[in-house]
């Protein structure tokens, strides 16, 4: 196989696994999310200070806490360097969106994402 080959399949697994993401974040599937992220994955943010908490336990609180509402998904970019790789994501709701950077690594074979660090932007922040 050759590199060019061997990175878009990277591409198609990586892509597969932010779906799993997505899917948990739309559908409200927790267990999603332990198909997307590594059990040690970490979610960073700063409202009013630094927050860094495991991603899968934080993700599946929320989504088990609250009601899915209509969200619209698109992956920005995604950045592959050998068992490394990153994506710029969005998840647009009403009136603000997520932008996610995550952080994946090839382990074991799988994509997982090892790391999640979002800002919020509101829709007047885009206009």
């Amino acid at each position: 196989m050759t590199q060019i080959q061997a990175q878009n399949n990277d591409l198609q697994l990586i892509e597969k696994t932010i779906n799993y993401y997505f899917d948990g974040m739309t559908t409200h599937n927790a267990q999603s999310f332990e198909k997307a992220f590594h059990p040690n994955a970490t979610m960073k943010w700063v409202d009013k200070k630094y927050e860094d908490v495991n991603a899968i336990k934080s993700l599946s609180e929320y989504v088990n806490t609250n009601n899915p509402v209509k969200t619209k998904t698109s992956i920005m970019a995604i950045n592959i360097a050998g068992n490394a790789a990153n994506a710029q994501l969005e998840l647009e709701y009403d009136t603000f969106s997520y932008i996610d950077f995550m952080h994946l690594l090839k382990v074991d074979g799988k994509w997982k994402i090892v790391s999640k660090t979002y800002s919020t932007r509101t829709k007047s922040d885009k206009e």
